[in-house]
């Protein structure tokens, strides 16, 4: 270990006014903390950036303020909301906060963290032409851990995340996924000296040059903020079941991307726990994993359509602009043929009945399929369904070599989405209800 690592100092700022709205942070960090070198670390913590930015807003409910602030709700329970906010944090309560502020007000993060260091880093250099880097923190809790501890929300001029991929560990092995996140722990470091109640707000890492740059390299804390896409619990608690269903969307266009299998059958373990009439289990789940099964199916299945369409005395222009709505299924790496059986059905020997209890059964089949379709969707895949098999079925169990039991309830396409869904037109609930 390199000698700039071994050792480092921290100590919180005293003698810090109380913050007011348009006041200078840098000339009264500096005025109270005039020594200030080269490679040093401020650490600042956001409510006096935010009351210093005229953050403080009039509120007769946090509750109000919190829903302005919040972009999606990720968890709930009671009043407890895991949000993301408008900054891109995912935190409790959006970062809206009632302490430390007077009656009737409210105190909000700043608009741009990232931009509120830099500001401050400029004023220092400005003031003592010394180059120090400044993280901007903020008190979360975290998934799986008790407790809350400081992190960075805002940065300039320090190297936020140190990449150790590509390097060796002591005994020689590959550092493959490596990342540290050290304005993070920065963060944490000067919330021992600084505290909750204390009323140090500022705190000074000496020690530690290597993690302080210029503005070539300045990313900013925004680049802590894992995105969407490599966001393993985006959909996380049961609260997020509800974000699920709605954002899943119907996807025609995939990328090449081989899809995994051992997803789609987590998906199909998430159909087959939808209800079902009589403790049966009607759902069966075809997985179409290979190229020439697919092909094989889908041509037979556009023969068997174009003659059915031609009989029918569909023009030619008319039958190929069917035919090519259906090929979504031919554009999708995977497919999955849903089939209903009807093992376990009651035979009443009555029309009405009989008709009943097959309809009992393809609800249940529905509910199924829906559960695999958010389930794909948890699982950050594409899919669409597409009913189209279940004007063939004869065709389908013989290519598929089904069982004469077996009904194909549709298709339903698989893949990477090759671009981000539309926006889906919101539907208001009330429009779809009766109440008596």
């Amino acid at each position: 270990m390199s000698a700039e690592r071994t050792s480092y100092r921290v100590w919180a700022v005293p003698g810090l006014p109380e913050v007011r709205e348009g006041d200078d942070l840098a000339k009264l960090i500096v005025g109270a903390e005039p020594a200030l070198a080269d490679g040093d670390v401020l650490l600042v913590t956001s409510k006096i950036v935010s009351k210093a930015e005229g953050r403080i807003i009039a509120a007769d409910s946090r509750e109000a303020a919190i829903d302005a602030e919040t972009v999606r709700v990720v968890a709930r329970r009671g009043p407890l909301r895991i949000v993301e906010n408008r900054q891109g944090l995912i935190m409790a309560a959006a970062g809206v906060d009632a302490s430390n502020t007077p009656a009737g007000t409210v105190l909000l993060l700043p608009r741009d963290p990232d931009a509120s260091a830099r500001v401050i880093r400029d004023g220092v250099r400005d003031a003592l032409g010394v180059e120090v880097g400044v993280v901007v923190t903020d008190t979360f809790g975290r998934p799986w851990r008790s407790g809350l501890t400081d992190v960075a929300i805002g940065a300039a001029g320090v190297r936020v995340l140190d990449d150790l991929r590509g390097g060796t560990d002591a005994y020689g092995n590959p550092l493959s996924a490596t990342i540290v996140a050290t304005a993070d722990e920065l963060a944490a470091a000067g919330d021992l000296v600084k505290g909750k109640a204390e009323g140090l707000p500022v705190a000074v890492v000496r020690g530690l040059p290597h993690v302080v740059h210029g503005d070539a390299e300045d990313a900013g804390a925004r680049a802590l903020v894992r995105g969407a896409a490599d966001d393993m619990f985006r959909l996380g608690t049961s609260e997020a079941v509800r974000e699920a269903v709605t954002q899943r969307r119907t996807v025609r266009d995939f990328t090449d991307e081989p899809v995994d299998g051992g997803a789609v059958r987590r998906a199909v373990a998430a159909a087959v726990t939808a209800p079902a009439p009589h403790h049966t289990t009607p759902w069966r789940f075809v997985l179409l994993e290979s190229e020439s099964a697919r092909l094989r199916l889908l041509d037979a299945m556009r023969d068997a359509w174009i003659a059915d369409l031609r009989a029918d005395g569909k023009s030619e222009e008319s039958i190929a602009k069917r035919v090519r709505r259906g090929d979504v299924l031919r554009r999708a790496p995977y497919l999955v043929v849903p089939c209903l059986v009807m093992d376990g059905a009651h035979d009443y020997g009555h029309a009405r009945r009989d008709a009943a209890e097959r309809e009992m059964f393809v609800v249940a089949m529905g509910a199924g399929v829906q559960n695999f379709l958010v389930a794909l969707a948890g699982e950050r895949l594409g899919s669409a369904w597409v009913s189209s098999t279940m004007f063939c079925r004869e065709v389908v169990r013989e290519v598929l070599e089904l069982p004469e039991g077996w009904d194909p309830m549709g298709a339903v396409a698989v893949g990477r989405a090759a671009a981000a869904p539309a926006e889906r037109a919101g539907r208001d609930a009330e429009g779809f209800l009766l109440v008596r």
